[in-house]
């Protein structure tokens, strides 16, 4: 019997030991992405990339620590956090109060907002007002769902899990027009002259990095990194690669 109290105390201590170090360790930066949205994440020859990729590592960095990526569906990006499965996510998401509400954000790191995506050929869509009765491709867990079905419920929403299921279904007919983020659409349009961005935005946002609420001190630090890439040109060098210089 006291053999067995003590194994069992071993075990509590070595579990206790164990927690400790892990709350200790400030070296890894467990960060979510849905790394299928060009240019801020993708694959590319099954390597991560992107605007968000490459400025999270730069961050880390700053912060003298390593990335450790968790690649997840975008609607599953902020129930994560709040499940704390990881700490950070980053895969351009909107900063609204809906999310505040749950998760907090580190300052706007780039500007963004929703535009309209529609063949090249078609006159009849000139703006966000004439998708009534259209079918519009939407990616399932973004602000486009939520927003067209508030201020343009007659839209025919057509939810799709990944981005570029989106854009393949506008492609190929099947859809009207697509419902996205200003620095996608154009990227997309740039490649395929059978689609243009129409010109007037949907909507004005801001991106920003979702951070776990009950860890403000990592918001903090993110804050602190962001203004330092910013200083030293890293920030901009970003901008000009992935954007053109446009932010």
């Amino acid at each position: 019997m006291k053999m067995i109290k003590k194994l069992a105390l071993g075990v509590v201590c070595a579990l206790s030991l164990a927690g400790a170090a892990q709350a200790q360790d400030t070296k890894t930066l467990n960060v979510a992405t849905d790394a299928t949205f060009p240019p801020f994440e993708y694959f590319d020859n099954n390597v991560r990339t992107g605007f968000d990729v490459e400025m999270v590592e730069a961050l880390a960095a700053k912060m003298g620590r390593q990335v450790n990526w968790t690649q997840i569906d975008f609607k599953g990006l902020i129930p994560g956090l709040v499940a704390k499965r990881f700490d950070v996510a980053v895969s351009a998401i909107y900063i609204t109060d809906e999310r505040k509400k749950v998760v907090d954000f580190t300052n706007s790191y780039y500007p963004g907002g929703l535009v309209v995506l529609g063949k090249a050929d078609d006159a009849s869509i000139t703006g966000p007002e004439d998708l009534k009765g259209k079918k519009v491709s939407v990616q399932v867990g973004t602000k486009s769902v939520a927003y067209l079905k508030e201020h343009y419920p007659e839209a025919q929403l057509v939810e799709v899990e990944k981005n570029e299921e989106m854009f393949n279904l506008l492609l190929t007919g099947r859809v009207d027009a697509a419902v996205t983020g200003k620095p996608a659409a154009l990227l997309f349009a740039s490649k395929n002259d059978a689609v243009h961005v129409l010109p007037k935005q949907v909507t004005t946002e801001e991106y920003g990095i979702a951070v776990r609420k009950d860890l403000a001190d990592l918001t903090a630090e993110l804050n602190a990194a962001l203004d330092a890439i910013k200083a030293d040109g890293t920030y901009d060098a970003l901008v000009s690669k992935w954007f053109g210089g446009v932010k």
